[in-house]
């Protein structure tokens, strides 16, 4: 497998309440929740391990304390975890932003509730080649309608991002994977304080700014799903089971097992 070279740091977005799974998160971070026996930001260790990034910055609101107990400082895993608590929750960017001090060049990001086998050293190479500030790996969605579709040049630069495109719309169904690469710049263009979205903050201003950000369509063989609902959490679990997910499974047991 290929190294991602150089870059050496990423962060996990874990502070959601993951409020659509409960009762399951009630008393259990998202985080935390086993699928197929391993906790779910397990998985998005080990793919991070596997392309050579061994500092990660994970965000942590709902039951955080949890999250740490279990994880430690990550060296079980061969990595370095650093922390950083939400008393009130900063969003997707705004969590990036309140640990920019340990980003100091190209970085990834990856939505604590998204299980990939995303292969991130060609997305990084992919990110190294256009030159942008933002690239993001694109899933192709089933139904586009339900969710924010990426339109795209013939450049694969980004120029829209439409939400919930009608049925029959033209615009594609390329989605948001929830998987980035960024460069330390894109930190100037989020807000110093306060809560802050990728989505519908940051990568707006940047396209209405003229600065270039680009995505990166996954090969079909990529297994990438957000688990955010009770049917996705069932389907992921199943489909680990069966082998569809491409990567190893890191050397630790369901929470509170030794």
């Amino acid at each position: 497998m290929a190294k991602a070279g150089t870059v050496t740091k990423a962060m996990i977005l874990a502070a959601g309440e993951g409020t659509r799974l409960q009762p399951l998160t009630i008393d259990t971070p998202k985080p935390l929740l086993p699928v197929a026996g391993t906790p779910l930001i397990c998985y998005s260790l080990t793919l991070l391990r596997q392309h050579g990034i061994r500092e990660v910055a994970v965000n942590l609101h709902h039951h955080g304390q949890k999250i740490t107990d279990y994880l430690g400082n990550g060296s079980r895993l061969g990595m370095s975890i650093h922390y950083s608590c939400e008393e009130d929750l900063l969003g997707t960017a705004g969590g990036v932003k309140k640990v920019a001090h340990l980003f100091d060049g190209t970085f990834v990001v990856l939505y604590g509730d998204v299980l990939t086998d995303c292969d991130l050293s060609a997305l990084i190479r992919f990110h190294r080649k256009h030159g942008g500030v933002a690239t993001l790996a694109l899933s192709t969605a089933a139904n586009p309608w339900e969710v924010g579709v990426v339109q795209l040049d013939g450049g694969s630069r980004v120029l829209d991002f439409v939400e919930k495109p009608p049925k029959g719309s033209p615009v594609g169904n390329l989605a948001n994977g929830g998987v980035y690469v960024l460069e330390r710049a894109i930190l100037d263009y989020i807000a110093e304080s306060g809560a802050s979205d990728f989505g519908f903050d940051v990568f707006p201003r940047l396209l209405r700014e003229g600065v270039p950000i680009y995505g990166y369509p996954l090969p079909a063989e990529t297994y990438l799903i957000d688990i955010g609902t009770p049917e996705k959490y069932s389907r992921a679990g199943a489909d680990v089971a069966m082998g569809r997910l491409r990567i190893g499974i890191p050397l630790l047991g369901r929470p509170g097992v030794t």
